[in-house]
């Protein structure tokens, strides 16, 4: 069998006296799409921040690919982590001027040796991502400029500059319009039929539903369900989540979740 990209056994995390989940057995296996979803303040973001290892779990046993974390310490080779693990934080912060081109590029350190440069092919790669955001034209404008779903996508940007084998997307979609919401869906649903896992927080049952094959439940009490959308994502189990009657939609073959 594989190594799984991402693998949690028996994964207990909490924080300030809350239970995020309790339990978990849960793999992430290449080319997998995973939703995250539940109600605000469940813990989806402490559930993503642990699985990208920067929290310790409380109990259990979780790797990615492979390594077991949190993957801190002596011998620890961060750098290596990074070109495996990428991460979206939902919170961007600028406290510097810089361009969007610089921005950008900072997803190739992980690539550069200690005292490198980026090289002109490393800047054809953000360029191209910057292309895939839609944002042409865009390098030499000063971040602190950007409106907020400007800067979303420059995050998203960087990530795919990195070049992770696995994205661990924290609403990815804040800030955004519609038409790029469903540009910045389907580019990470392109990402994972080349291979790239990918574990997105989700607010839209109806986005999760559509592009990503997986989802993983969050209750808000420890309990938790997981499987593939098309079983775990239903209006029973949504009316249960969100403690708000649902009810589903159907059209154009996609189904919509809507409150009753």
């Amino acid at each position: 069998m594989n190594t799984p990209v991402l693998e949690a056994r028996q994964l207990a995390v909490g924080i300030g006296g809350h239970q995020v989940c309790r339990a978990l057995d849960w793999r992430v296996s290449a080319g997998e799409s995973w939703a995250i979803l539940g109600r605000n303040g469940v813990g989806k973001s402490t559930l993503l921040a642990t699985l990208a290892g920067f929290r310790a779990q409380q109990r259990g046993f979780l790797a990615i690919a492979g390594l077991p974390l949190p993957h801190t310490g002596p011998g620890a080779d961060l750098r290596a982590m990074a070109r495996i693990r990428g991460f979206l934080s939902q919170h961007q912060f600028d406290p510097f001027a810089s361009t969007v081109l610089e921005t950008v590029l900072v997803g190739r350190h992980p690539h550069l040796g200690r005292w490198d440069w980026e090289s002109d092919a490393d800047r054809r790669i953000a360029e191209a991502a910057l292309h895939e955001l839609d944002m042409d034209g865009f390098a030499e404008r000063d971040v602190q400029t950007l409106s907020g779903g400007e800067r979303q996508r420059l995050a998203v940007a960087q990530l795919l500059t990195q070049e992770p084998q696995l994205f661990l997307l924290d609403e990815p979609l804040t800030h955004l319009d519609l038409s790029h919401q469903v540009a910045v869906m389907e580019m990470f649903a392109r990402r994972a039929s080349q291979g790239a896992a990918t574990v997105a927080v989700l607010h839209d049952p109806g986005f999760a539903a559509r592009y990503c094959g997986r989802a993983l439940l969050l209750f808000g009490d420890g309990e938790w369900l997981a499987g593939p959308a098309a079983e775990v994502i239903n209006a029973a189990n949504l009316t249960r989540l969100y403690g708000h009657p649902l009810r589903e939609l159907c059209a154009d073959g996609h189904r919509w979740f809507v409150p009753r």
